[in-house]
């Protein structure tokens, strides 16, 4: 009788599945317009025009961005244009020679060299060399808290003590309270994977996000945390003990209320939005996740998703199509077409 009820259920669920999963497509780009790690409207022409060797774009792109002391634009530009350069240098080799002083150049360069020193396997050693780097990227604009987002990337990759992390993170917060890049340096340094534990990391979050401002990205940090504490393992021994659900739930509802502020397909939330996703994910919150999902549209972002798999963009689309596979299985055969339109779980 036992093994009848279960054949039975798992043919209802794969006719739930059969039903319904082509419907909760609604609302979802196709595959072949996703895209990972899309430019936003001002970093793409910049991109291009440095593919033809050409920096002036670019320069100007981050010249906007510091005579504007839009630090979280700032912060984003110069990690793309970092990844860029580090794959194709001509064109900032160029720009460095012809503006060797330029404050923009002295940034990139210090990003570009982090970079390089974290894919080594003397990491170490080679960050320890950046030092001058990064120290001549904020003296060259004293009021941007970046380099500083970059000296506490580089305290962790070099192994510095909690006395040196917390001198750069005091220099980062004087210049920028709010800087979502320097939070979320700080929360890995302190994350159980590096120097910390499940409990500091998500103290911090928590903390951070309490006294940011409404619509700020750092609202989304206890998300990062919670994105630690389940990749790593909430259990894993060592690191401030289990991570209760409701603290990871809590984190989720944080991040759902932050994301439902933006727009559908916004470039600013969207690695918010993706990480929201595996979260969702990993606590079966079906509903919720495909929501987001929808709001990330075309938007994947490498990370979480190349944490996982060596082919990020494709693990996201598996992880989509699972999504509205687990949805689907939820509702029931007749009566549904209310419950799909509002994502019901």
């Amino acid at each position: 009788m036992v093994g009848t009820m279960a054949l039975l259920q798992a043919l209802i669920r794969t006719a739930r599945m059969v039903t319904h999963t082509p419907r909760l497509a609604t609302g979802l780009p196709p595959d072949e317009e996703v895209y990972l790690d899309l430019p936003d409207d001002r970093l793409a022409p910049a991109l291009a025009a440095a593919g033809l060797g050409d920096h002036r774009p670019a320069a100007a792109v981050l010249a906007a961005s510091r005579e504007a002391a839009a630090w979280e634009t700032r912060d984003r530009q110069v990690q793309r244009l970092a990844a860029f350069a580090r794959n194709r240098p001509e064109w900032f080799d160029a720009w460095s020679y012809a503006a060797p002083h330029d404050p923009d150049v002295a940034l990139l360069r210090a990003e570009l060299a982090v970079r390089r020193g974290w894919e080594s396997p003397a990491r170490a050693e080679l960050l320890h060399d950046v030092t001058p780097l990064i120290a001549a990227a904020a003296r060259a604009e004293p009021a941007d808290p970046v380099p500083w987002r970059i000296a506490l990337d580089h305290a962790r990759g070099t192994g510095a003590p909690h006395t040196e992390f917390e001198a750069r993170w005091e220099q980062a917060v004087r210049r920028s309270s709010y800087h979502y890049g320097c939070h979320v340096a700080a929360l890995q340094y302190l994350s159980a994977a590096w120097f910390g534990s499940h409990r500091e990391s998500f103290a911090f979050a928590e903390r951070a996000a309490e006294d940011a401002l409404p619509g700020s990205l750092v609202r989304a940090l206890p998300v990062r945390a919670a994105f630690g504490a389940l990749h790593r393992g909430p259990d894993a021994p060592g690191r401030g003990g289990p991570v209760l659900r409701e603290r990871l739930d809590a984190a989720a509802d944080t991040a759902v209320a932050l994301s439902a502020e933006y727009p559908a397909g916004d470039p600013w939330p969207a690695e918010v939005r993706n990480v929201l996703f595996y979260v969702l994910i990993r606590l079966e919150r079906w509903g919720d996740a495909l929501e987001q999902a929808r709001l990330i549209g075309t938007r994947a972002t490498s990370f979480p998703w190349d944490r996982i798999s060596g082919d990020p963009l494709g693990q996201f689309l598996q992880a989509r199509d699972g999504v509205r596979i687990e949805v689907a299985a939820t509702l029931p055969l007749r009566g549904t077409r209310r419950r799909e339109k509002a994502g019901d779980h």
